[in-house]
């Protein structure tokens, strides 16, 4: 039996959080909500998971300054982590690549082209990077 794979959610906004938590869930992974910045950088360290979405704009610790903590633990490097965010301009996709996010999720979300990017990324990570 296949281990059930971990994304962790940072998303200030609850009914944002709530709706990518029930997707997620209904889809067979175990999720990890965080409020904000600070709190998601505690549970990444805390529940190491397979993945994490990151919204860009949140309170005391913005989806850049979390990023830029995770790519700097050398534990935590590798781990895809893609942004979610109302920036969803071609050039706004850009700059989330170029800052080190592995992927940009434009909102409102798309489920069936988040399901694919996250299939793909949780993929990349089995087979090696």
């Amino acid at each position: 039996m296949a281990e059930t794979k971990k994304i962790l959610i940072a998303e200030d906004d609850p009914a944002s959080r709530e709706l990518l938590l029930e997707v997620l869930e209904s889809l067979g992974y175990e999720v990890i909500p965080a409020c904000n910045g600070a709190e998601a950088l505690q549970k990444v360290s805390e529940t190491c998971p397979d993945l994490v979405l990151l919204d860009i704009q949140m309170p005391i610790l913005d989806g850049f300054a979390v990023l830029r903590q995770i790519r700097q633990d050398p534990r935590l490097a590798a781990l895809p982590v893609m942004a979610l965010t109302a920036y969803a301009m071609k050039e706004d996709q850009g700059r989330m690549l170029l800052a080190g996010f592995d992927a940009h999720i434009a909102k409102p979300i798309d489920v069936t082209g988040l399901r694919l990017q996250i299939e793909h990324y949780l993929r990349t990570k089995v087979n090696g990077r």
